[in-house]
Order: structure tokens, then sequence, then C-alpha cells
């Protein structure tokens, strides 16, 4: 319908096409029987769908497109801030594929004036867990926007895509130190708060533990300590490794890849946690609003589909050492002869920043090694440590780092309560945001911070560890067989050919790539007609039926697939029980 005459009908008839428009319909319900202009909305709906289809086919090609010119780039890091290389890990004397960044400039404004000297650095360091690096500061209202904004010299930790050959967790961990002390050096008499997110965080828990130790405070976003940890029925990621047979999997992965781990893995297996957000929800939102949500979903694909690799040597270690030997809570994680790394030796301040909706790292695995390393309130005392967790009620894993809101409030409201953490008393506190106006942009006085004390006896969760303790004696054992009589011949058959056209043909890959006008030269066609389209764009109201009933469609689909999956991780628990056992008598885990 042209939409002169669909605008002069709706004068008549009233925006839903009715005769009776003040007449307003409950939430949910739709207008039943039709009205009686229902062929015109229907029209309306129909070159709606049209247009909205066309345009959402040219972003899955544009996505794919922006992939392969990031990857022919040589992937740099998504930060949308100037910055400056103080110092290349591969160039050291024991080097890694990390470097350190200065953030030097904002779009057009040089950030020399703008600084604080009398506020110490803050050093953010991305998560290294399969995608590349700058998600803390992809976009203006991020952590790294945040600490530019209060006045932070700000230094941004990055990796590159292909690791170095042979190299170790042990090797990251020195060349992390070395960036510390290179940025304490350039700061006198001003401790660098570190940031880590997810990865990231347990990284700088492990220097806070090693023999040396962390001066400055340390901020643990999303970041999993306690990887046994978890709520039944909600956190089914911990169970995977039991089900695998332990990180058999994890040498045979990498070993396929010719000594490297194909990043993709990773996020395929966070993708599998939320089938119907994987499978549906993500694209139904870009395509049922993809006027405003255009641009969003490509600057956040953009890092998604970056992945990194890992070497054999680091991920086999993260895996058997923390996700399934859990020997970071533990006190038996060894970084470097004769150097074992004890949680009890940390003694710079934390904050601990979790999520109840985070599926990926729950409020127990980041919080659930303060009781298993200190017994009690006053143990934590005794040994002058200060730990603060802030928790937020609903939003995800990514959110946690992501999230323009939570960048605006709770992570400005860290960034401005880090000079306070020395002053408070030892002990366990939990940091409340007073934020009456509900205003994200507020700033101090508008809002106000609490320290409320707490007590570690308060932060007991269900010891599930002998459970876990089977599953890890499971995958030593699992993991001596496929390394004596498989992994041989596997190394013997891969070679760097055959490597690179697995990575190639993963599905997380190919998934996206077809879009492409490279692999489907027929997507040259969608573009045109995308282009054709963009000018006489009109988006259709949401009180249309028909545009109603797509989203009753959207939501039915949208919760079977949840159920499903609900289905899904029921069944891996039943698997896991049946399997490992839960809860059976042993010796407390708080009082090893």
């Amino acid at each position: 319908m042209p939409t002169e005459a669909l605008r002069t009908h709706r004068a008549a008839y009233g925006p839903a096409g009715r005769a009776a428009p003040n007449e307003s319909l409950e939430a949910g319900q739709l207008a039943s029987p039709l009205p009686a202009s229902w062929p015109f909305e229907l029209a309306a709906y129909q070159l709606d769908l049209c247009q909205r289809s066309v345009r959402y086919l040219d972003t899955l090609r544009e996505r794919a497109n922006n992939m392969l010119e990031h990857e022919r780039a040589g992937k740099p890091p998504v930060l949308d801030f100037d910055y400056e290389t103080i110092l290349d890990g591969r160039r050291l004397a024991r080097p890694a594929n990390y470097a350190l960044l200065r953030i030097t400039r904002v779009g057009d404004d040089c950030l020399e004036g703008c600084l604080d000297a009398s506020k110490p650095p803050v050093v953010i360091v991305d998560p290294r867990a399969g995608h590349g690096p700058g998600i803390g500061g992809f976009k203006r209202d991020s952590e790294v926007g945040m600490a530019l904004h209060e006045g932070h010299p700000v230094y941004f930790v990055i990796f590159f895509p292909e690791p170095l050959p042979g190299q170790t967790l042990s090797d990251v961990l020195h060349l992390l130190r070395r960036f510390v002390e290179t940025v304490a050096e350039r700061h006198p008499g001003q401790p660098p708060v570190l940031y880590g997110n997810c990865q990231a965080g347990w990284a700088i828990a492990l220097l806070s533990a090693d023999c040396e130790g962390l001066v400055g405070p340390g901020v643990l976003n999303g970041s999993p300590l306690s990887y046994w940890s978890g709520e039944s029925g909600v956190n089914p990621m911990r169970l995977a490794g039991g089900l695998l047979g332990g990180a058999w999997v994890t040498h045979l992965l990498a070993d396929l890849g010719d000594g490297r781990f194909d990043g993709a893995h990773l996020a395929a297996n966070f993708e599998s946690l939320k089938p119907a957000n994987t499978l549906w929800q993500k694209d139904y939102q870009l395509f049922a609003d993809i006027d405003s949500q255009r641009e969003r979903f490509l600057d956040f694909e953009r890092w998604w589909t970056g992945f990194y690799a890992l070497s054999k040597e680091e991920i086999t270690a993260i895996v058997e050492n923390l996700f399934v030997g859990n020997q970071l809570e533990r006190g038996e994680l060894q970084v470097c002869p004769g150097c074992t790394v004890d949680l009890r030796r940390i003694r710079n301040p934390l904050v601990i920043f979790a999520s109840s909706g985070d599926n990926i790292t729950p409020p127990h695995q980041a919080l659930d090694w303060i009781p298993a390393v200190y017994p009690s309130t006053e143990a934590l005392k005794a040994a002058d440590q200060r730990i603060v967790y802030l928790l937020n009620p609903h939003v995800g894993h990514l959110g946690i780092f992501v999230s323009s809101r939570v960048a605006r409030l709770e992570h400005r409201a860290i960034l401005e309560s880090v000079g306070e953490l020395n002053d408070l008393a030892p002990g366990l506190y939990e940091m409340r945001i007073d934020n009456p106006t509900g205003d994200p942009y507020c700033h101090k006085p508008q809002f106000r911070v609490r320290f409320e004390e707490r007590r570690v006896e308060d932060l007991e969760y269900p010891d599930q560890a002998p459970a876990f303790n089977r599953v890890r004696a499971l995958s030593e054992h699992n993991v001596a067989l496929y390394e004596t009589f498989i992994g041989p011949w596997v190394r013997l058959a891969v070679n760097p050919w055959l490597a690179e056209t697995l990575r190639q043909l993963h599905p997380a890959r190919t998934s996206r790539l077809m879009f492409s006008e490279r692999f489907a030269p027929w997507m040259t066609g969608v573009k045109w007609l995308a282009d054709v389209t963009e000018p006489a764009r009109e988006p259709l109201d949401d009180d249309n039926p028909f545009r109603q009933w797509e989203s009753l469609v959207s939501e039915s689909v949208a919760s079977t697939l949840s159920l499903a999956g609900t289905m899904r991780d029921s069944l891996y628990e039943i698997g896991f029980r049946s399997l490992y056992g839960w809860g059976l008598p042993s010796e407390d885990k708080r009082q090893s």
C-alpha cells in the first residue's frame, strides 16, 4: 500500500485501523476479530516484512565482510580509543603474545590535560577466552571510558591472534607482572588499579597470590575462582568436564589444530548455554528492530567473531589445573618451580563484581573461594585482608563488562570508591549503591556508595567437591591414556594444511561467512535490494495486529527453545549425578 494512502486511512480509522481508536487492548492481547481495515494493515505489514528481511540479510552480509576484513587486517583490538604501544611482549627475553597499550586520545580530544595526577593508573586486562581483546573499551560508555572520565591514566593489555610456539601459562603471568611493574614505574607512588574481566580476573588473582604478590587494588569482573561451585539446575557449564571424561578432549582439539587450540571452540561452548538466545532471540531482536539494532549488532559481532588461538600448553594447563582440577582454590597450583599460588597470600584489596544473572560465572564461582580459604570472618581479619563484593541482580556475563548501563553506574561507582578501600578495616564487605533517582548518568553525591560489613560464614554454598574430585581423578587417567596411545598418532597425522582446513570449516565461522559475497555471489543482489529499500523505509507501528502476531510467534519459539535447553541441562545433571554422585559423605572442603 502506498505510504500516503496508508496515512489517509489511519487518519480516518486510527493508528490500529479500528473505528474506535480509544479502546485499548490489555498487554499481550490482540484485536479479535480483525478490524475492518485488515487488508490495509496486512499490506503495510507485508511491505514492512519484506523491507526488514532485506535489511536483515544485508546486515548478515556486512557482518561476514567485517569478519573477513578484520582477519585480513590482523585482527586488531576493537578499542574505540586511540592508543600507543608501551611494551610488545613478543620482543622481550621471555616472550608471550601480549602487549601493553596506553590510551592516548578519545576522538579528537587529547587526554593529557584531562587526567588527574592524584589518581592511580588503571590497567584493564580483557579476557582471553576465545575472542580478541578490546571489549572493555569497544565503545565510549565502557570500562575504559569510565576510567578516563574519572581522570585516571588508562592502560590496556591486549594479546595477538596467534600464540608463540610453546607459550605457557607461566610465560603469560610473568609478562603480566612485567606490565604491572612498567606501569608502576611510570606512576611512582601510585600502585595501579588492576581491572580483570572474566579469565583476566583469575589471572590477576594468580599474580596477587603468587610468591611476589601485588600492591594495588584488584577488580575481578565475572571472574571464576571456585570452578566447582554453582547452583543445581542453573549452572550446567561446570559439569561439562565430567560429562566429556575430563581434559582429554582439550588435548585432542589442540592436537587437531597442530598445537593450537581454536578459540571458536570456546565461543561455541558459550553459545550453546542458551539455545533460545543463540538460535532465535539474538537474530530476531535484530530482525524485529533492524533500524536501531543494526549498528549495535555489527559492533558487537566484530568482537564476537574475532576468534583467537591459544597454545596447547596454555589451554591444557588452564583446563587441567583450574576448571577440572580446581587447584587455585585448593592452593595447589604451581606457576613456576618452587612457587605455588596460595590465595591466602593476597594482601592487596579486592573488589569482586558478580551477577545473579550470570550463568557462566555465577556468584558461587566468584565468591565461594573466600570461605574455602578463610574458614571464619576472624581468620580473614587476622590476615589483614579487605574483600569487597558487588552483586548485580540480573545482568548476564558479558553485560558485567559490556553493558553501557553497568559501565555508567557500577563501574563508575567502583572507580570513584577505589581510594576508600584502604581506609576500610580488614574484613568482608558488600558494596551497595544507593541511586534513588535511577539515573545511570549520575555522579557522587547523586548516588552514595556504602560498604556493609558481612560475615564469611554467610557465604556458605553447597559442597559438591566429592563428585568433582572423581571427575579430576578420571580426567587425569583419561589424559594419560590419550597422550600414551592416541595423541602421538593424531600429531603424526595432522599437518598445518589440515589444521587450517579444520579451522576454516568450524561451524562458528562457516555459519557467518556463508553470507559474504566472497562465498555466496548472489548476496550482491541483497546489497542492491537493501540500497533500493533503505530510502523508502518507514518502520511499521507496533499496534499493527500482524506485527503483534509476529511477536507472539517469536515468544512462542523462544519459550520452546528455552524449555528444550532446560530439559537438556536437566538431563546433563542427571547423567552427571549418576556417574559421579553429588553429596556423598567426605571431608568438608571448608576444613581442608
